[in-house]
């Protein structure tokens, strides 16, 4: 079971290779910013997957603190999108 619980966490590893061709073509700063909590959603299920395969529980503590941190990270995108704060600093009237 360790094997595949490895496998799987190695796939997810591949995936984010996806995630860092859309932040780096992102056409927008939304389409970057979501590829970015895909990075955290891929590194939380990466470490509960490891946290398996080794037997160490306080991994486990560590994704969950990526997790708080992906939601935090969220919540101050959106807060800065809504207020019209572009990526240049200009702010819409």
């Amino acid at each position: 079971m360790t094997l595949l619980y490895l496998a799987l966490a190695l796939v997810l590893i591949f995936t984010l290779a996806a995630g860092l061709w859309r932040i780096l073509r992102g056409p927008t700063p939304a389409d970057r910013m979501l590829a970015a909590q895909l990075f955290g959603t891929t590194a939380v299920a990466v470490l509960l997957l490891l946290a398996e395969a080794s037997g160490h529980p306080a991994v486990r503590d560590v994704a969950l603190v990526f997790a708080l941190l992906a939601a935090v990270t969220m919540v101050a995108f959106v807060r800065r999108s809504w207020s019209g704060e572009g990526e240049d600093g200009h702010v819409d009237p």
